[in-house]
């Protein structure tokens, strides 16, 4: 598939669509793997609270990393999706509320 013009709308929305990607995705990655990772560590509840969060961190540049380097917007929705599906699942099978 041929890359749109730089100037035309097509291309502007392919950009907007991935800079939204990467703010809902990233925000959405973070919060799933905050939530996962807090529910499967085995530390008490405001240490697996803190600890989660410094790892959910990285989820948030990792998704925009992804969402600004995959080839086409198909993947760049994909790739935070498939984050958070998976994030929520883990944290849904670790079970209910401590």
């Amino acid at each position: 598939m041929a890359r749109p013009e730089p100037r035309s709308l097509a291309y502007r929305l392919a950009v907007a669509s991935r800079v939204v990607a990467a703010l809902i995705g990233g925000y959405g990655a973070a919060a799933a793997v905050a939530m996962a990772s807090a529910r499967w560590l085995p530390l008490s509840r405001a240490e697996a609270a803190t600890a989660a969060t410094l790892i959910a961190m990285l989820a948030l540049p990792a998704v925009v990393i992804w969402v600004f380097a995959a080839r086409s917007a198909w993947r760049a929705w994909a790739g935070p999706i498939a984050v958070i599906v998976l994030a929520v699942l883990a944290a849904w099978a670790a079970g209910g509320p401590r």
